[in-house]
């Protein structure tokens, strides 16, 4: 891995989303971000993102995703790794959830870091990878793994994460460049 450089920094205070709509060019190959004390409002609510080719007028880029989960509760009595049927996505423009099941409990947040590769050519389509871990509203702590790609030649210029069903959230998303 190379050298990350700081590009931007988002603080959520109780938003339903937030975005990066510059600084992500051909200034780099590979974009990674980190999410630090991600924390919603209430119960059972994901961090979703969509990408935008149009510097974040629109959000729809047709993407295909999979994803699994590692789970173990806080009892005990479940402790497993799974494939998530639920977190696959097959060529739509729905958004990817990269926390789910978030509370809002004081011990109830969660952190990620995300890949995003080649986000400006005009040629290939763009690859994503994100690992994420939380302590969830089911009392259990997850490490979840999403990867996929975004099935466009457009270059890719904005990023945004959404509260699901509207909920609000906390927390601190950077942004950086990878030389």
């Amino acid at each position: 891995m190379g050298i990350p450089t700081l590009l931007g920094t988002l603080t959520a205070d109780g938003d339903t989303s937030v975005a990066f709509t510059s600084n992500i060019n051909s200034t780099y190959d590979e974009y990674m971000f980190v999410f630090t004390d991600i924390h919603f409002n209430v119960d059972d609510k994901q961090l979703e993102m969509s990408f935008s080719d149009d510097g974040g007028s629109s959000y729809g880029i047709i993407k295909t995703t999979t994803f699994f989960e590692v789970i173990h509760t806080e009892a005990d009595d479940v402790a497993l790794v799974r494939y998530g049927t639920g977190g696959d996505t097959a060529q739509t423009d729905t958004a990817v959830s990269i926390l789910d099941s978030m509370g809002d409990g004081a011990d109830e947040s969660g952190a990620s870091i995300m890949h995003l590769f080649n986000p400006a050519s005009t040629t290939y389509v763009k690859h994503f990878w994100a690992t994420s871990t939380e302590s969830n509203t089911h009392n259990s702590v997850k490490q979840n793994f999403h990867t996929g790609y975004l099935n466009t030649t457009s270059a890719i210029d904005a990023i945004k994460w959404t509260g699901s069903a509207g909920s609000n959230f906390d927390g601190v998303i950077q942004m950086y460049g990878i030389a």
